[in-house]
C-alpha cells in the first residue's frame, strides 16, 4: 500500500514509522494557527479546476459519476466554504479569533481545533473522505484520513491538487491519507492513540471498536448508518408527478446514500390502498431500467452476496403474502421490486431499487417511529403546505433529523446540518477566557496582541483607480451587489460601491471593535448618530450598525443636505446625548451656530469623526470652550473599500491601526510603480481582502501615508498607518505645487484660526489665481487680510510666485452655506479647481 504524508508517497515500512512520532509532529503543527483564507483559497482554486472539463485534474478524476464531480466543484467554492463558516462556526473572517460575542464585557470567545482529526471514510462515497478532511482544515486540525478500499485514488488525487493550489505549503504539512486493510488491528492501534477526534462513518461495531482504541477525551462523531423514507398523504400518493419523484429518488445512486428511501409510507391503515401504491410505484420503477442490466460492467449493480440478500428478502416477502401479509411486485430480470408489507415497522431495504411500502397513519408516527430515532435521517413527504407542516413536526419529534420533497431526497444544500449536527462544530472546540483587569477594558480581540501573519500578494498585479473599479462595476454579477453606496463625491464624481450583505455585515463589525479600541463605552454613552444619510451615502447607516453591534444607545438623527442646526440640537439636548458622531465640518458648524445651547446643556464630552480630520487647532477649541474630553477618529475608511482602520487610545493625530483582516496595505513610492523604502512616505495602495464580488486589488485610493513600524503602545501588534493628506490635495499651480494642508496649518498657527478652509484655483487675466476662503464665524479675529498675512507667512514659495508674477493669491471669508460641498455627503471639496 502507498500512504500520503505531508506531500511524500511512502511505502508501508516508512509510513508506520513516521506514525509512532505523530503525536510530536502535531504539536509541532498545530503550533501556528492555519488561516482559514489559506483554506479557502486553496479549495476556490481547486474547484474551479474540478469544475473546468478540459483540466487534466477533471481527466484524472474521471472515473468519478458526473453528479459527484459537480457536487464536489460547488462544495469547495468560497461562497458555499464562507457560507459553512458563517452558518456553522458564526464567522466566516476568523471563526478562531478570540473576540467579545457582547462588547460591554472582557470576555473572549473562540473556535479552536481539536488537535490531530483521524477520519475513516465511507465506502460507498468516494469524495467524502477528501471532503471530510477539508472540514477539518476549515477548523484548522492536522488531518488523517484513512480510506476505504477502492476509493484510496480519489483522496488522494483530491489532496495532493488541494495541496499543491496552496502557495504558502501549509495545508500539505495539515494531511496524512493513509490506506490499509481495516482489518489490520496493528495499524488501528498504532493511528488511535494519537487522535484528539475520530470522524468515523461505519456501522455501530466499527464506532464501538475504534472508540474503544482511542484515547480518553478523544472526541468521537460518528456518521453511522441511517434509514430514509418516504411519507406520502392518500391524495399525494394519486399524484403521478409525485410517484415518479419517489421513484427517482429510489433509483438515484441506486439507494446507496443514508439519504435514499428504503421505504414509503401511506398515511392510511387500509392495505388495500398500499396495495395499490405499489403497484403505482411497480409502474414507475419499470419505467426506469436498471443501467447494470443492459451494461453489466464490472463493479456495477449488486455483488454476489447482495444478490443473496436482495433474493433472501423477497422471497420471504413472498412467502409471507400466503399469510396475508405482504404483496410484491417484482422486474423478472432483477432490476427492482416492490415488497408492500401491512405491518408498519421500519424495516432496512436490500437496496438496489428496493422498496417496502407500509400504511402509517401519522397519528401512530411517534409510535412507530420513535423507538429508531437514533438510525433515523430523512423523510420526503408528499401533501398539502398545511399538511407537510404538521407531518414535519411529528416526524422531527419522532427523530427524523431531515425534511425534503420528494425527488430531492439526495440533493443537499450550502452549510446543510449532517444527521442533525454541523460537521464544523463537531470537528472544532469553544473556548473562552475572561478577564478582569483595566488593561482589558478596550481590548476588542486577543488575537491583536499577537504577530500577524505576512500577507500572500500576488505578483505581476498592477495598480488600478478609480476608473477600472467602476468600469469593472458593469460586468459585477447581480448576487455580489445586494447593497450598493454612493462616494460623497469630495474628491471627484461620485462613485459606486458595491456589496454583499456577508461584507457589509463583516466590516461594520470591524468598526465596532475599533470603536472600543478607541475608548468608546458601549455600556455608559449615549449617541447621537448625525453623520449623513440619504443619497446613497453610506456613513449613516454604517455607523447605526456598527453601534447596534456595539449595543450602543443611540439617538439615529442624521444630517441631511441642508442641516437645520437649531433641530439637530434640539433632539440631541432634549435626549441627553453625551456623544456626538459625525463629520467634522458638521459638527463644527452645529457646536458654533447652537454655541449657547450647547453650552448651557454641557453633557457632551466626546466626539468621534471620520470622512475629513479635525486640525490641532480645532480641538484645542473644543476642549477648552465646550469641555469635550474625547476627540477620535470613529473610522479610516472610503465607500469603495468600507472601513479600512481604526485609532486606538494610543494613536495620535492621523495614525490609525489597519483592519489587517479586512485589507492588505502597501506603501508604494511617490513616482514610480515600485515599494517605497521603510518609514518613508508613498501612495497608499490596499487590497480588499474579503470583498465577494468587486475584487480591489492594488487599488491606490487616493491617500498619502507611511507605515509605522513596531508594536503600538496600546499592546496591538496590527500595521498602523500615519495619513498624511490626499494626492488630489497637492495643487500644481504658478509653476509650484503646495499642499492644501499647509493652507491650513499657516492659517491655524499665524492667525489662530480653527474653522472651515477652502482653496479654489481659477484664472485671473492672464495668470493663475489661487484663492483660500474661510468662514468668519469660526473665528472673529481673523479676517480675509489677517488670513491672507498668515498664509505668506506659514506657506514656502507662496509669496515668491506672486512677486514673480507667475500668480495671485487672495483670501476671502465667506457664509459657510457658500462653501463649494459635496453633493451627497456634505463634506467641505478641499480643493476647487476651476481652471477648466
Amino acid at each position: 500500500m502507498m500512504h500520503l504524508w505531508q506531500g511524500e508517497i511512502l511505502d508501508d515500512t516508512q509510513a508506520r514509522v513516521r506514525l509512532a512520532d505523530l503525536g510530536a509532529l502535531a504539536q509541532r503543527e498545530l503550533a501556528a494557527p492555519l488561516p482559514p483564507s489559506v483554506v479557502l483559497d486553496a479549495c476556490a482554486a481547486l474547484g474551479a479546476q474540478i469544475a473546468d472539463a478540459s483540466s487534466p485534474l477533471r481527466a484524472r478524476l474521471g472515473f468519478l459519476e458526473p453528479t459527484t464531480i459537480e457536487a464536489l466543484a460547488a462544495s469547495l467554492s468560497r461562497d458555499t466554504l464562507e457560507g459553512r463558516l458563517l452558518r456553522e462556526l458564526g464567522d466566516r473572517v476568523d471563526p478562531f479569533r478570540l473576540r467579545r460575542p457582547d462588547a460591554h464585557h472582557p470576555v473572549y470567545e473562540a473556535w479552536a481545533p481539536l488537535g490531530v482529526l483521524v477520519h475513516v471514510a465511507p465506502g460507498n462515497a468516494p469524495a467524502a473522505g477528501a471532503l471530510s478532511v477539508v472540514e477539518g482544515l476549515l477548523t484548522g486540525n492536522m488531518n488523517v484520513l484513512k480510506t476505504a478500499s477502492g476509493h484510496h485514488e480519489a483522496s488522494v488525487t483530491l489532496l495532493s491538487a488541494l495541496a499543491e493550489a496552496d502557495p504558502t505549503g501549509i495545508l500539505a504539512q495539515r494531511i496524512i491519507v493513509l490506506s490499509f486493510s481495516s482489518r489490520r488491528q496493528d495499524w488501528w492501534e498504532a493511528l488511535c492513540p494519537h487522535a484528539d477526534g475520530l470522524a468515523v462513518w461505519g456501522g455501530e461495531e466499527a464506532v464501538s471498536s475504534l472508540s474503544a482504541l482511542a484515547p480518553p477525551g478523544c472526541r468521537v462523531v460518528a456518521w453511522g448508518h441511517r434509514l430514509s423514507f418516504a411519507y406520502l398523504t392518500e391524495e399525494a400518493a394519486r399524484d403521478a408527478g409525485t410517484l415518479a419523484a419517489v421513484a427517482a429518488d429510489a433509483c438515484a445512486l441506486d439507494q446507496q446514500a443514508c439519504s435514499s428511501p428504503q421505504v414509503v409510507y401511506l398515511d392510511t391503515e387500509d392495505f388495500a390502498k398500499v396495495t395499490a401504491l405499489a403497484e403505482d410505484l411497480a409502474d414507475h420503477l419499470a419505467a426506469r431500467p436498471a443501467p447494470w442490466l443492459a451494461d453489466p460492467a464490472p463493479g456495477a449493480g449488486p455483488s454476489e452476496a447482495e444478490w443473496a440478500e436482495i433474493a433472501t428478502v423477497q422471497r420471504v416477502a413472498e412467502l409471507e403474502e400466503h399469510l396475508g401479509l405482504t404483496r410484491v411486485y417484482a422486474d423478472p430480470r432483477g432490476g427492482w421490486r416492490v415488497l408492500a408489507d401491512r405491518r408498519p415497522a421500519l424495516s432496512a431495504s436490500p437496496l438496489y431499487r428496493s422498496l417496502w411500502i407500509k400504511p402509517l397513519p401519522r397519528g401512530r408516527i411517534g409510535e412507530v417511529l420513535r423507538p429508531l430515532r437514533r438510525y433515523l435521517q430523512t423523510a420526503a413527504v408528499a401533501g398539502t403546505p398545511a399538511e407537510v407542516a404538521e407531518l414535519s413536526r411529528r416526524l422531527i419529534t419522532a427523530g427524523v433529523t431531515r425534511i425534503t420533497s420528494c425527488g430531492h431526497m439526495i440533493d443537499g444544500y450550502p452549510s446543510e446540518p449532517h444527521d442533525g449536527l454541523y460537521p464544523l462544530q463537531r470537528y472544532a472546540r469553544r473556548v473562552s477566557v475572561r478577564r478582569t483587569e483595566e488593561d482589558y477594558r478596550h481590548l476588542a480581540a486577543l488575537d491583536d496582541l499577537l504577530p500577524q501573519p505576512e500577507p500572500i500578494r500576488p505578483s505581476g498585479l498592477p495598480l488600478i483607480g478609480k476608473a477600472e473599479v467602476q468600469r469593472a462595476l458593469a460586468h459585477l454579477p447581480r448576487e455580489a451587489a445586494q447593497l450598493s453606496f454612493q462616494s460623497g463625491g469630495s474628491s471627484g464624481a461620485p462613485a459606486l460601491s458595491a456589496y454583499t450583505y456577508r461584507d457589509y455585515t463583516d466590516q461594520m463589525r470591524a468598526v465596532a471593535d475599533g470603536l472600543l479600541a478607541a475608548g468608546f463605552e458601549p455600556a455608559t454613552e449615549r449617541v447621537a448618530n448625525l453623520f449623513v444619510g440619504g443619497n446613497m451615502y453610506g456613513g449613516f447607516l454604517s455607523f447605526f450598525t456598527s453601534l447596534e453591534h456595539l449595543g450602543a444607545a443611540q439617538l439615529p438623527i442624521g444630517v441631511p443636505a441642508n442641516p437645520d442646526y437649531a433641530l439637530i440640537a434640539d433632539l440631541v439636548i432634549r435626549h441627553r446625548a453625551t456623544t456626538l458622531f459625525g463629520m467634522p465640518s458638521h459638527l463644527w458648524r452645529l457646536l458654533h451656530e447652537q454655541r449657547e445651547a450647547f453650552l448651557a446643556y454641557g453633557g457632551i464630552r466626546s466626539l468621534y469623526y471620520g470622512g475629513e480630520h479635525f486640525h490641532p487647532a480645532q480641538r484645542a477649541v473644543l476642549r477648552e470652550d465646550f469641555g469635550i474630553t474625547t476627540i477620535r477618529s470613529a473610522t479610516y475608511g472610503s465607500t469603495d473599500l468600507g472601513p479600512l482602520g481604526y485609532q486606538c487610545l494610543h494613536c495620535t493625530g492621523s495614525v490609525h491601526h489597519l483592519h489587517s483582516s479586512l485589507i492588505d496595505a502597501e506603501i508604494i513610492d511617490l513616482d514610480h510603480d515600485r515599494p517605497a523604502a521603510p518609514g518613508e512616505v508613498g501612495r497608499i495602495v490596499l487590497t480588499s481582502l474579503l470583498r465577494t464580488g468587486q475584487h480591489l486589488r492594488r487599488y491606490e485610493i487616493g491617500d498619502l501615508g507611511r507605515l509605522l513600524p513596531g508594536r503600538c503602545a496600546c499592546g496591538s501588534l496590527l500595521p498602523r498607518v500615519e495619513l498624511l493628506g490626499r494626492y488630489g490635495d497637492v495643487i500644481r499651480v504658478g509653476s509650484r505645487s503646495f499642499h492644501y494642508q499647509t493652507f491650513v496649518d499657516a492659517l491655524a498657527t499665524h492667525a489662530d484660526y480653527a474653522g472651515d478652509v477652502q482653496v479654489r484655483v481659477d484664472w485671473h487675466r492672464d495668470r493663475e489665481r489661487l484663492t483660500v476662503l474661510i468662514d468668519p464665524t469660526a473665528a472673529h479675529s481673523c479676517d480675509a487680510t489677517t488670513a491672507r498675512a498668515a498664509l505668506g507667512r506659514g506657506v514656502a514659495h507662496l509669496d515668491l510666485a506672486c512677486t514673480e508674477g507667475l500668480m495671485s493669491v487672495a483670501a476671502r471669508a465667506i457664509a459657510p452655506e457658500e462653501f463649494t460641498r459635496a453633493a451627497s455627503s456634505g463634506k467641505i471639496v478641499r480643493v476647487v479647481d476651476m481652471r477648466g
